[in-house]
């Protein structure tokens, strides 16, 4: 064989294995590349934008399962194989676990663990902040060597901290004098007589319980040794004040889901509700003059969550923390800030933001220019303040978490029998 025959035998021969190389690969890679993630929870983070941006940069196929939080809740903890990722409240935490729906998330996989702030990790911003009562995060965090959930340090975690916010009621000010933040403002209003027939409440058992616990003892109605804990007295006590405002025909109505209650503002069906920010922001963008109210008593404040299905594994797995990296990657959080959330390393995401957004949605600043929400609209006029002020501000004025209490089970029996009523 002549030299030159032989360079092409050899060069042939590397061709055929190089080939028969990738075609042993190929299974692997197109697997890898058309797997497909899908992700339960609300309407909150579950948002098209996001979405499309997460499977581009991915390259991965994503799908998105929208619910009502009681809904998506129930679904995840009866049926793990229904998704791959959760996402919801952290007070969803301790009934998944409980029915071992998620497995724990591998903090030496997470990219931007040591960037999280202070806020999961130990339960305030600052050192004189109040903690609130009920489950902070750091509370039901780390996987103990048990096998329970604590605040003691480990590598396992029961969620990935993301998106966070403090709660309070909205109140249309065409209808309801603009109160002082902190100061006039207060729970109590959701039960003030002046607003019978035009108060809406969220349809959350573990939500809504305590939004009108807080109305129920701002008015000296019932009263509390540890809201975030009731006893069964305590919730009979809280649930007959409740009962008959509902049979007076004082609640025009309970939501499910952030659209529905940015439609029971729109159609006027209520003049003051239960609220999260993207239905404030997306009324204001519609022109209803919604205030989100700071109250003098505190805030209900809550905590994203993202966890593992008990049965989410290999290629799919891996495109789940693929997944939960990316929304700590700085746009996620630039985006869910113009709705009014907060991300749990913020500093990554604010040279993404420009100086006016991040002065008005962190700092508590006045808005320097017009600032437009998630759907692009203008939601925030320049000079405005944001309710509440700084992010320091509104965490350091928590009354209560989002928490499933020790009685739990009782208290749901008591929900659905007002829901009913």
């Amino acid at each position: 064989m002549s030299q030159i025959d032989r360079r092409k035998f050899l060069r042939a021969c590397g061709a055929g294995i190089t080939a028969s190389a990738l075609a042993l690969k190929a299974p692997y890679v197109f697997a890898r590349n058309r797997t497909t993630l899908r992700v339960m929870g609300t309407h909150v983070t579950l948002q098209e934008p996001l979405r499309l941006r997460a499977m581009k940069e991915l390259g991965i196929n994503i799908e998105y399962t929208p619910m009502g939080s009681a809904a998506v809740l129930q679904k995840a903890a009866a049926d793990p194989s229904s998704f791959d990722l959760y996402e919801q409240w952290s007070d969803s935490i301790n009934i998944l676990w409980q029915a071992g729906a998620i497995q724990p998330i591998e903090i030496d996989r997470l990219t931007y663990w040591k960037e999280i702030n202070a806020l999961t990790k130990v339960g305030r911003l600052t050192p004189s902040a109040n903690i609130g009562a009920g489950d902070a995060p750091n509370k039901i965090l780390y996987v103990q060597s048990d096998g329970s959930l604590g605040s003691s340090e480990s590598k396992r975690i029961s969620f990935l901290p993301y998106v966070h916010n403090v709660d309070s009621f909205g109140y249309n000010t065409n209808f309801i004098a603009k109160g002082k933040a902190y100061e006039t403002e207060s729970w109590g209003w959701l039960l003030d007589e002046s607003n019978k027939g035009k108060t809406g409440i969220v349809n959350a058992p573990t939500i809504g319980i305590f939004d009108l616990a807080l109305a129920a003892q701002a008015n000296g109605l019932v009263s509390f040794q540890n809201i975030g804990n009731m006893t069964i007295q305590e919730i009979d006590k809280l649930f007959k004040v409740l009962l008959e405002k509902k049979r007076g025909g004082h609640f025009s109505g309970f939501w499910t889901s952030v659209p529905q209650s940015v439609q029971f503002m729109l159609d006027k069906r209520v003049h003051i509700q239960s609220m999260f920010s993207p239905g404030v922001s997306a009324c204001r963008g519609q022109g209803v003059p919604v205030v989100y109210a700071s109250p003098k008593e505190g805030y209900r404040a809550w905590h994203g969550v993202m966890c593992l299905s008990a049965l989410t594994k290999d290629h799919v797995k891996d495109a789940a923390y693929d997944y939960m990296n990316w929304w700590l990657s700085g746009f996620p959080g630039a985006f869910i800030a113009r709705q009014g959330y907060y991300i749990s390393n913020p500093e990554r995401s604010r040279s993404l933001m420009s100086s006016a957004e991040w002065d008005y949605w962190y700092e508590g600043k006045a808005a320097k220019t017009s600032l437009r929400g998630t759907d692009e609209n203008i939601i925030i006029n320049e000079g405005e303040i944001r309710d509440g002020g700084s992010y320091i501000k509104r965490f350091s004025n928590i009354a209560v978490w989002n928490t499933v209490m020790e009685n739990y089970d009782y208290s749901l029996d008591r929900w659905y029998e007002l829901l009913n009523a």
